[in-house]
């Protein structure tokens, strides 16, 4: 009986249950009925900005030295003298004595060699006389013998009776020999000339010992080619070295480089680029060189110095190479305030231009009189643009690109309208003279809607 009459409490509470579901299903109110959204796409879109003058032509590059130099000796020795600004990050005069050679051994081979040269020096004057001597003789002897030639008596003696009476004959020549005269090759041994000669080329040859002595004796000091910084050093006093052996790298502090890959099209931009002649100041292209440093932003002056007459195999880019003077000069602050982390300001001192920077280099192209700037995401593939005639009408326009920089296209002018805008989003499927809705034209209506509403509320109130 209890059974019963608790599935009937429990059918009870499901009919009354549904009843009043079905009755606030029944009450509900009819959602707003709103049309769908047009099929028309939505757009963001860009006003195009227009300019004249010079380009500007951006690039980004690594900093090199103009010249690096290993300091390395050409003799042997012990090392007895190390300068204390050869050290890595040192700076260094032109001319400046950065090691110095035990210079012992070789200034007892300069002294041997100065002895040997004097030794020598007599042994040609001791030739000299000696060939001298002989000439003398010789000619003496010819006097005789023509004077003979004339008189058979000449030269005999007054008291010889008998020579006087019957003189003797004449001695006849060896056959082949010619008596009159002798040649040249009898006459220089007669002059001693070859033993002079050997003389004069032993004084030579000590001569020549001796230069060599004082070239190894002024390669004891190694000194710096040209105003550097040191890179790096392996030499300490004390140490052996030997010739070849790389003490130090040094690099010239006076200029540094900049090797800037362009692009064709924006090697095109830079007037003359071709016609420079490196280290030649004729028409150069004026750049600046660009770097942060800490939380600030630098800047130093150049200009660029030549371009490579060949394309890089890899990028197909043509490397430009800029120079910039006086390097370890404090670069220009481009912002006037530094800010840290908790808001303080920060005002350090200005750095030179480090070697193995990355930077950015603007460069000073060709003038133009008149460019159109858009957004680099308005260029469409095909060098085209999208513009927007009567705010709602799609067009393709094709353009003529001038230069590319991160965040703009300089385009020619002639092909834009500067009244008109561009289209900055990407579509799917795009025909010339389609309509589309201006993202910025809904904004706006938005806002007078709500300020009409705002509007009429108050006038209720």
């Amino acid at each position: 009986m209890s059974t019963t009459k608790t599935l009937l409490i429990a059918g009870g509470i499901l009919a009354a249950g549904a009843l009043v579901a079905f009755a606030l299903v029944s009450m509900r109110s009819e959602p707003p009925r709103q049309p769908p959204p047009p099929q028309t796409p939505l757009v963001q879109t860009a006003q195009i900005a227009v300019g004249g003058g010079a380009l500007e032509v951006r690039g980004s590059g690594t900093v090199r030295p103009r010249a690096e130099v290993a300091l390395a000796p050409q003799i042997a020795g012990r090392v007895v003298y190390v300068a204390p600004s050869l050290v890595s990050g040192g700076r260094v005069r032109q001319g400046e004595t950065l090691v110095r050679i035990d210079p012992a051994d070789y200034q007892n081979r300069v002294q041997q060699a100065q002895a040997d040269v004097e030794q020598q020096r007599v042994n040609v004057r001791q030739a000299e006389e000696e060939s001298r001597v002989a000439r003398a003789e010789y000619e003496r002897f010819q006097a005789r013998q023509q004077r003979r030639a004339a008189d058979p008596y000449a030269g005999i003696d007054a008291d010889d009776y008998a020579a006087r009476v019957v003189p003797s004959a004449p001695a006849d020549p060896p056959p082949g020999a010619d008596a009159a005269q002798p040649d040249s090759a009898r006459l220089a041994l007669v002059y001693r000339e070859p033993q002079r000669q050997a003389a004069e080329a032993a004084l030579g040859r000590a001569e020549a010992a001796l230069a060599d002595a004082q070239l190894a004796l002024g390669r004891t000091s190694l000194t710096a080619p040209f105003a550097a910084v040191v890179r790096s050093e392996t030499v300490d006093r004390g140490s052996y070295v030997a010739p070849g052996q790389a003490l130090a790298q040094l690099y010239a502090a006076d200029v540094l480089e900049v090797v800037v890959p362009l692009s064709q099209e924006e090697a095109a931009l830079l007037p003359g680029l071709f016609q420079l002649r490196a280290g030649v100041a004729d028409r150069r292209v004026p750049a600046r060189v660009l770097a942060t440093y800490g939380a600030a932003r630098y800047a130093w002056d150049g200009y660029v110095d030549r371009a490579e007459s060949a394309l890089d195999e890899t990028t197909r880019t043509i490397n430009v190479v800029v120079r910039v003077p006086d390097p370890f000069r404090g670069g220009e602050r481009l912002d006037d305030t530094a800010i840290d982390a908790a808001g303080s300001q920060q005002i350090g001192e200005a750095p030179p231009l480090l070697v193995g920077s990355f930077v950015d280099v603007a460069f000073q192209g060709a003038e133009v009189e008149a460019y159109a700037v858009v957004p680099r995401r308005a260029l469409r593939r095909g060098n085209e643009v999208w513009t927007i005639e009567q705010d709602s009408l799609l067009r393709i326009v094709p353009v003529r690109v001038l230069q590319q920089t991160d965040s703009d296209v300089f385009v020619v002018a002639d092909a834009l309208d500067p009244k008109q805008r561009v289209v900055t989003s990407d579509l799917q499927a795009v025909t010339d003279g389609m309509t589309v809705r201006l993202a910025s034209a809904m904004r706006r209506d938005s806002t007078q809607q709500q300020g009409g509403n705002a509007g009429g509320g108050s006038a209720q109130n």
